[in-house]
């Protein structure tokens, strides 16, 4: 269905706000900067930032849903005989293959994990976040496989799936704030999904093929 007018408008007030709360915190810090600083900022109120983001830190961490659901998207898209691990491989070697925004290969990036790491609620929230992440991928390989409630393996497939795409998103982050320049840390990430791949047992590695 089209957008209407008034979905439009609170969708790019949203990101607006969501825009300037970004530059302050990349400017001054996450805790520095106040909830009364950020509406004076987007000339908004402070309810008006408050209706769009519940919490501050939704504000930093705005397009957090995406991520939460990304892998399992991978994995219910995946190939006609490919399994949910190769899957998530692949798509992650075509997002850094493509010096991708989407895992941080991208000018700013290092600012951005500054940030994160300077900020106690940030990283208890990105901590929530990759629990849901393991939960979400868990649930996609139950449901796609049909487990029985007690099989223990789709808990533990998700684990090592959830382990390679933040050792992945780690990996990115810490050589992005090493000085690394998008270009080539890309090239050095293809090597390390290389070695990822290689320390994945068969079993992960052919669990969930997708059928004919």
């Amino acid at each position: 269905m089209a957008e209407g007018l008034r979905e439009r408008k609170k969708r790019q007030t949203r990101q607006y706000i969501s825009d300037v709360a970004t530059g302050l915190f990349l400017e001054r810090g996450f805790d520095a900067v106040t909830i009364a600083e950020i509406a004076d900022a987007a000339d908004v109120s402070v309810n008006t930032v408050y209706n769009y983001f519940p919490a501050k830190e939704d504000l930093f961490l705005d397009r957090s849903a995406g991520v939460v659901d990304r892998m399992s998207r991978w994995v219910r898209g995946r190939d006609v005989g490919e399994s949910a691990a190769r899957a998530v491989l692949r798509e992650l070697r075509d997002e850094v293959e493509a010096v991708s925004p989407r895992v941080g290969l991208m000018d700013g990036y290092s600012r951005f994990m500054r940030v994160l790491h300077d900020a106690p609620t940030l990283r208890s929230r990105m901590w929530r976040l990759s629990q849901e992440v393991l939960e979400n991928i868990e649930e996609t390989l139950r449901e796609e496989i049909g487990a029985d409630p007690l099989d223990p393996r789709p808990t533990l497939v998700a684990g090592q799936i959830n382990w390679v795409h933040q050792t992945v998103m780690g990996e990115i982050g810490r050589r992005m704030m090493a000085g690394g320049r998008p270009e080539e840390v890309s090239r050095e990430m293809l090597d390390v999904l290389d070695d990822i791949e290689a320390l994945l047992s068969d079993k992960v590695l052919n669990y969930a093929v997708r059928g004919a």
